[in-house]
This record gives structure tokens, sequence and C-alpha cells, in this order.
């Protein structure tokens, strides 16, 4: 049996993330890997959650790529270690992650101040090419006319070819093909830097994916 048939669900503020999904743009089955919130707090101090993040990896694939490096480790362990959380965003297997509101949020809202954040990132480390501007464009195109209510999800679906198919759903009910397909490596892994990184905006999901990677690979 393989090791993720394990995984139970999570779920966060209302909303339950299911232990295993296909989503959009792949013919493959993923695992929870994590799960949490993004949140701030305003400027009078009160925390505020605006959305709730799910973390998945392919099925059997995941575990194997990553096993013979951190099999053994601890949940601290992971969760402290900048190289397990890269070989996780940058491993030879697909991750989906799925977005859901608890706070209504526009198309704009969501999209803009992160395209640009991640311009910024991309030329001060000097890769910033028509292939990212490209792919930049696209992703507030899509973006550009929407409008997120409590419980709608945004669908980001990467594969190591480079493929990230984009979706738009409500919570449970994730469909088979996303809206718009962007073929390019660094976005995709950007989108999940900022989430489950060092300095990533869903803290939650880095430690719960660290635990769960831990149980996952003894």
């Amino acid at each position: 049996m393989s090791e993720s048939k394990r995984v139970t669900q999570m779920q966060v503020e209302d909303y339950v993330f299911p232990p295993m999904v296909k989503p959009p743009g792949s013919d493959k089955t993923f695992f929870l890997a994590g799960a949490g919130e993004r949140g701030r707090s305003d400027i009078d101090g009160t925390y505020v959650k605006y959305t709730a993040i799910g973390v998945y990896l392919e099925d059997d694939a995941a575990i194997q790529a990553l096993a013979p490096k951190w099999k053994g480790k601890t949940a601290a362990e992971l969760t402290d270690s900048v190289e397990f959380i890269r070989d996780v965003i940058t491993g030879p297997f697909e991750k989906f992650t799925q977005v859901t509101m608890i706070q209504p949020l526009t198309g704009h809202q969501y999209s803009v101040n992160m395209a640009k954040w991640f311009e910024d990132i991309w030329r001060s480390q000097g890769i910033f090419t028509d292939s990212e501007a490209k792919a930049l464009q696209t992703y507030l195109e899509v973006f550009d006319d929407k409008k997120f209510s409590p419980g709608d999800s945004i669908l980001f679906t990467q594969a190591p070819t480079g493929k990230f198919t984009i979706g738009f759903s409500k919570h449970d009910n994730i469909p088979k093909d996303g809206v718009a397909v962007i073929q390019n490596t660094t976005f995709p892994q950007q989108i999940l830097i900022s989430m489950i990184g060092e300095n990533g905006v869903c803290p939650g999901a880095r430690q719960t994916l660290a635990a769960r990677m831990s149980e996952l690979l003894k």
C-alpha cells in the first residue's frame, strides 16, 4: 500500500481539504501534504484570515523522490530546513495548490501585488527573461476580471516540465480542466516559495507539510 494512503483530510476554518484529489491539468492523483491559513494583522492589530491553502504532491512519485535524502528526519528538522522545502518545490514530481477564499477578494487584489513582487525578485536575481514576462502577463490577464467570494478557490497545478495550469472552482468541486496554461518553470516554483518558503505567507502549510512528510518518509 502506498504510504500516502495513510494521509487524512485537514480542516482550515470552514473548509475541509480532502486527503486525495485529481487536479485540473493532470491525470494523476495527489495527496494532501499540508494546509493552513494565510492572514495578516490589520492596522488596528486584529489578525484577519484571508485564505485557506492546501498543498498537494503527486502520489508515490513525491515520496520516492524525497525519501533517499530526507527519510528519518523529524518534523522539526524538515520545518527548519530551507533545503528540504526547496527539494519539495523543485522536485521531479507534480504539485497542486488550492487557495480557498475566507474573505472576499478581487482577482486584481490577488494578482497584481504578487506579480510585481515576483518581477522584482527575478530582476534582482538576473533571471527575468521574456518567458517570465509573458508568464506574468498571462497570469494578470486570467485574474483581471475575477471576483472571489468566500468558498471560491484558485487552483494551481505545476508539472516538472514547466506546464502550469490555473483553474477556478468552488472549494469542494475541483474541475478536470483549467482556464489557462502557462509554460514556464520559474513562475510556478515562485508561487510555492511565496506560500511555504522560508518567508512564505502560509507557515501553517509548511509546518504541517513537514510533519506529514516526516511520517510518510519513515
